[in-house]
């Protein structure tokens, strides 16, 4: 049976009083409205649950928490109304949260949705915000064709680039390194059947072509693979100096540990989603260092550092190094438009498309419904995994390679 709960998240100390003195700022007299009804199907078990539990149910939670301290979402006539929150657990099946967003909108009626995680479900689900008029704001979902998508679904948002951006930048630190003698021009590369990493592995085979790089092993797994060794050892065997995996968070956790019993040691080791969690980090520990991923963070940037230290106050866990802040700061995006145009859908998503809002990331504009200020790759350095690629932008650091071998554990 699907998981669900509904409530007004009224948690902090201090908020009930602070709701009790100011109720009358709670109503919007033409509606008589006591709450705003958010809803959202997410996946809390299964195959995603990892991934989602680390990206998006801590900053769902974190908006909704500072949002109501403060006395709920503003409107625009000043009043403030608490979110109530309505919540499915889709159990990473695909099926399962289409249902639950078409009886967020059907049954629960919820005035705004949020989005699940992952690409392959938020392309699931873009039908159905679109049909029942909910904006999306698709913060876990890469993919090149977003623009495609905004003109058949113009109330999408789609906000962590497409895979040719990330790509691109990994090609193009290859291409450094290589004609700097550090690496071969060899490249193997590993992709999960899933909606990210077929969007990945489609835009590095062009990506690396033009970049004169020699893909010389290409295979795709099934989602649920859990033996990496065949695949290491073949790609081993190319005598590839790159190896890239556009992995799901299970795999990179299960890849990392598998190489390093193989005591596989390419001079770039490049994995995917699960690379910046902060799990990852600690469970690796001085073996994470020089590995590589999509996404990084600007250590220097006291807004997304602040972000990060309340984020780790509130949850009791650091965020992830690429998709959370976007997260919330997609969050706060929605918070400002509301604020500007209450619960009106259309004038909401009109504003989303057209509008500026400051947010943890700064000053934020989306382009044609996509969000393009973005990190496009990322390593761990001196325990930080931090942002390395585009490298002319500001906050950029020289990424470090050759990756140094393994050092023993007591695994």
């Amino acid at each position: 049976m699907t998981l669900f709960s509904r409530r007004v998240v009224l948690r902090s100390i201090g908020v009930a009083a602070t709701l009790m003195a100011s109720v009358s700022a709670f109503a919007v007299s033409a509606q008589e409205r006591t709450s705003v009804r958010i809803g959202y199907a997410v996946s809390k078990t299964g195959a995603n649950a990892g991934g989602a539990g680390i990206t998006t149910i801590p900053n769902y939670d974190l908006w909704v928490h500072d949002v109501n301290a403060a006395g709920g979402l503003e409107m625009p006539d000043g009043t403030r109304l608490p979110i109530e929150v309505i919540e499915y657990d889709d159990r990473s099946s695909s099926e399962e949260v289409v249902r639950a967003v078409e009886r967020l909108a059907t049954q629960d009626e919820v005035d705004f949705m949020l989005v699940p995680w992952g690409t392959g479900f938020n392309l699931a689900v873009a039908p159905l915000f679109d049909r029942f008029g909910y904006p999306q704001l698709a913060v876990s979902a890469v993919t090149d064709r977003a623009p495609e998508f905004v003109e058949r679904w113009d109330r999408s948002f789609w906000l962590l680039g497409g895979g040719g951006d990330y790509t691109d930048a990994l090609a193009d630190i290859l291409v450094q390194q290589r004609d700097a003698g550090v690496i071969n021009n060899d490249v193997a590369v590993i992709s999960v059947a899933d909606g990210f990493g077929i969007d990945l592995i489609t835009a590095a085979r062009e990506s690396f072509a033009e970049a004169g790089l020699n893909m010389v092993y290409d295979v795709t797994y099934p989602v649920g693979t859990t033996d990496f060794t065949p695949m290491i050892n073949e790609s081993a065997a190319t005598g590839a100096d790159t190896f890239v995996a556009f992995s799901y968070p299970p795999d990179t956790f299960a890849l990392t540990q598998q190489a390093q019993v193989a005591q596989f040691n390419p001079k770039v080791l490049y994995l995917g989603v699960g690379t910046g969690f902060p799990a990852y980090g600690i469970n690796n520990g001085p073996n994470a260092e020089g590995i590589m991923s999509l996404g990084g963070i600007d250590i220097t940037n006291e807004a997304v550092m602040d972000y990060r230290q309340r984020h780790e106050e509130f949850v009791g866990q650091a965020p992830d190094w690429w998709g959370s802040v976007i997260t919330y700061a997609s969050l706060q995006m929605l918070q400002e438009a509301i604020k500007r145009h209450g619960l009106d859908r259309d004038a909401v998503s009109e504003e989303l498309s057209t509008g500026t809002f400051e947010t943890v990331l700064g000053e934020t504009t989306l382009e044609n419904n996509q969000l393009r200020t973005l990190w496009f790759g990322g390593q761990w350095q001196d325990g930080n995994f931090v942002a390395v690629a585009p490298s002319d932008r500001e906050g950029a650091v020289e990424p470090i390679l050759p990756k140094q071998p393994w050092l023993p554990t007591n695994n």
